[in-house]
């Protein structure tokens, strides 16, 4: 589709492939497999000499659909979908790296992940390098010769740090190294990534590319040439994801645009209000001017984004824990819930869930103690947003 189009006509109309019945929405292919005119077409379709669909584990037309349609979005070659966001990054690490490669990745990073790069890939020879996100002296001073991926959250998860994509892409390069960006937060509506020089794009497809928490998924983005073995990986360990799933993201895709200005002014005039209540000692929040890194998310990100996490102050009879626990179950109508990006605000403990499996000590390392409360802002008014958390507006005591 013609790349002039603006980001929110390409969100409803990229990517589309109508059948001989002429749908005017995205048909929804459940079979797992696909009959060939003949023998020969069979062996050029598995060759890879002729395009074409084979079997759903690599090759489905709905999902192909949702692939071309959140590439256009972001502005990349290629997308490939998988099972989960996690899958995603999987799907990444075993395709670009192997053993005795290394990984510089940050800490600020959403507690699976760390678990992932931290556990399950250095059982398989992997090295991982953590830094601080916004230390860029660190990063340059952890890349190796080996090193084959940098790997950052911006805004991170869940203190909305951002770090400096074009600044992290060129010492990426100087390395020979891909800087991989987690774009979950932000979405293409937001943020895009690879034109600050990103080479890879992380989604977990799950969150605000769905936007009503009902199904599954992630994605990979970048050129062709970076997303073969990726494909490749995909193809053959079959972290997949389903038809249904991606015709539901097509859906979702469709009202990204509106829905992350309407999560992000709302998000904006709960930090505001937060930063105003008296049991409130820090907000985090990239739109506020308060932010450490405020100048480098307006040039990075059109608006801040729907997450905004809060520190508690305790009172002198509690623990920090208690703190937190106390204004989060005080809560009527924020679900509490680990998952975000939802239409329906939701609250959270990081450091008992996110967070849970990463060491105390990684925790405090990362900017993650035991008062910091997260908000995955939603669609409510924000009048009942701010009623819902008055607890925060009584005196310490």
């Amino acid at each position: 589709m013609n790349e002039q189009y603006h980001l929110e006509t390409l969100a409803v109309r990229a990517g589309t492939q109508v059948t001989e019945f002429g749908e005017n929405s995205e048909a929804l292919f459940l079979n797992s497999s696909f009959k060939f005119k003949n023998a020969a077409q069979a062996a050029a379709r598995f060759s890879g000499s002729e395009s074409g669909n084979i079997y759903s584990r690599f090759t489905n037309p709905t999902v192909t659909m949702f692939q071309d349609k959140l590439a256009a979005l972001e502005g990349a070659e290629q997308c490939v979908a998988t099972a989960s966001g996690m899958a995603a990054i999987l799907a990444c690490v075993m395709g670009l790296c192997q053993a005795g490669d290394h990984i510089v990745a940050s800490r600020s990073l959403f507690g699976t992940t760390v678990q992932l790069f931290s556990n399950i890939m250095k059982k398989w020879g992997l090295e991982v390098t953590f830094v601080a996100l916004t230390d860029l002296d660190a990063w340059q001073a952890a890349t190796q010769k080996n090193t084959k991926l940098l790997f950052a959250e911006t805004p991170s998860n869940p203190l909305t740090e951002v770090a400096d994509i074009e600044a992290l892409s060129v010492i990426a390069h100087h390395a020979s190294a891909l800087l991989v960006i987690d774009n979950c937060f932000c979405t293409p509506a937001l943020q895009q990534p690879l034109k600050l020089g990103a080479d890879i794009i992380i989604h977990s497809a799950t969150k605000y590319i769905d936007g009503q928490g009902r199904v599954l998924g992630g994605a990979v983005l970048g050129s062709k040439a970076v997303m073969e073995p990726v494909y490749g990986y995909l193809r053959t360990a079959g972290v997949t994801m389903s038809a249904f799933n991606a015709w539901v993201f097509l859906k979702g895709l469709e009202t990204l645009q509106v829905r992350m200005e309407a999560h992000a002014s709302r998000a904006l005039a709960l930090a505001n209000w937060l930063e105003q209540q008296p049991r409130v000692s820090r907000v985090h929040y990239p739109g506020l001017a308060s932010h450490p890194q405020y100048a480098l998310a307006a040039k990075q990100q059109r608006l801040g984004g729907g997450i905004v996490s809060f520190e508690v102050v305790p009172r002198a009879d509690q623990t920090l824990q208690a703190a937190a626990w106390e204004v989060i179950d005080a809560t009527q109508m924020i679900s509490i819930t680990a998952n975000l990006g939802d239409v329906k605000s939701t609250i959270t403990h990081p450091a008992t869930t996110t967070h849970c499996r990463v060491s105390p000590e990684a925790r405090l390392a990362a900017g993650i103690h035991d008062n910091l409360v997260r908000i995955a802002v939603g669609l409510e008014h924000i009048e009942d947003l701010k009623n819902d958390l008055m607890l925060l507006s009584s005196p310490i005591g």
